[in-house]
């Protein structure tokens, strides 16, 4: 196995992380819920690195004031501020598709790196069934999945630059910066163990939600576009980003290995290579 090359340290890195589809699977009674309306058949989760963030939330935050002063969008529903949707932020569920297209082009001359982690919730499932009759008192919780991915997806991102700012996507009332703490050094720890790279580089990890920054944004809008590929076999929106997506684990994709498959630029994802 070919070792990482290092290269300079920066100053500073900042990470947006946040997740498409979610980590359910079954019913407050057990019961499995693939298959409903509802429920997503992946999760998926995204980091954006953005070299320059305060430049990128004042850039959206004065696209969305023109483009809520147009009297085009006077009488969107989405875009009145009791709504509470692209009004306070960019979201691509939420923002018609004439917005979309203005977010689009101006992501698509940016200067991020995209890297996803997807699973699918199926294998997901049979681990979960396999692991709860192996052990009766086992219960599946989505935060396990989502910090079982954030160490995967990090695992090689926190070892070159002098310090990391990581912002997270708050997902509901709980606070879990801790939790997301400890993904974050289990995931550096396990690279230094690997490779032989030791960090002490400063890891500063901040919950916030998308009205808040810009990155988070623009991460969600990475997101989306993985999304729709997997979940709709809808190819035109990556093709779109590709070129700023650096990597993406499909970890249940083992037809050529037991890790999954990454696609890299060198190997791109398209619709003809999915399982």
């Amino acid at each position: 196995m070919k070792k990482p090359r290092l290269s300079d340290p920066a100053p500073q890195r900042y990470y947006f992380v946040d997740e498409a589809g979610d980590g359910n699977l079954f019913s407050k009674k057990g019961r499995l819920r693939l298959g409903e309306e509802g429920c997503s058949r992946y999760f998926i989760l995204g980091i954006l690195d953005v070299p320059d963030p305060d430049r990128l939330s004042q850039e959206l935050n004065s696209m969305r004031a023109q483009l809520l002063a147009d009297p085009y969008f006077k009488k969107v529903p989405s875009m009145q501020p009791k709504a509470q949707k692209t009004a306070l932020a960019f979201h691509a569920k939420d923002d018609v598709p004439e917005v979309r297209r203005e977010v689009f082009a101006y992501l698509s001359q940016q200067s991020f790196r995209f890297f996803a982690a997807v699973r699918d919730k199926s294998a997901v499932a049979d681990y979960a069934v396999q692991r709860r009759e192996c052990d009766g008192t086992y219960r599946y919780q989505p935060n396990e999945l989502y910090d079982y991915m954030v160490r995967s997806l990090f695992k090689g991102l926190l070892h070159k630059d002098d310090a990391y700012e990581v912002h997270f996507s708050k997902r509901g009332a709980q606070d879990r910066t801790d939790a997301l703490q400890a993904a974050l050094e289990i995931a550096r720890e396990r690279f230094a163990h690997k490779w032989g790279i030791q960090s002490n580089a400063a890891l500063n990890v901040i919950a916030q939600t998308p009205p808040q920054n810009g990155g988070l944004q623009a991460v969600d809008y990475f997101l989306w576009v993985l999304q729709r590929f997997y979940e709709r076999r809808e190819d035109r929106y990556l093709e779109l980003l590709w070129s700023q997506f650096s990597l993406v684990q499909d970890l249940d994709d083992k037809r050529e290995h037991p890790y999954g498959c990454y696609y890299t630029q060198k190997k791109p994802l398209t619709l003809s290579g999915l399982g």
